[in-house]
């Protein structure tokens, strides 16, 4: 819930669904934390709005994270060197995790239908 309050001001991070493992997820985002301190990346400026009440036009600049897990996965291949500093994560436990997640979780819904493409095509 939005606040226009200064005592209510926080930071929020919602990427994580309940399905994740939290231990994994609580060190990834600790990492991640770790890596914009020691690098010193800018986080940019507050978005003190709502953003589900922001114009199109200015919506389009907000930027977003990953939209599915393929995207997700992609997105950790592509940069992961600062989950393995101090040996937190190795390459060995992130090539696996990618190779599990794709083989048993995107290909296995990739090639079997859909129930809403049951529901369309069934009877046709």
């Amino acid at each position: 819930m939005y606040s226009d309050s200064p005592n209510a001001r926080r930071v929020e991070f919602r990427c994580p669904d309940p399905s994740a493992n939290a231990y994994l997820a609580f060190s990834a985002m600790l990492m991640a934390g770790l890596d914009g301190i020691e690098n010193r990346t800018d986080p940019g400026d507050p978005l003190d709005v709502n953003i589900y009440d922001l114009p199109p036009e200015k919506a389009k600049d907000v930027r977003q994270v990953p939209g599915s897990l393929d995207e997700s996965l992609n997105a950790l291949e592509a940069d992961n060197e600062f989950l393995r500093r101090g040996d937190v994560f190795t390459e060995d436990v992130i090539d696996t995790w990618l190779e599990y997640k794709r083989k048993r979780e995107i290909d296995a819904i990739r090639l079997r239908p859909h129930p809403w493409e049951f529901y369309l095509y069934f009877d046709v």
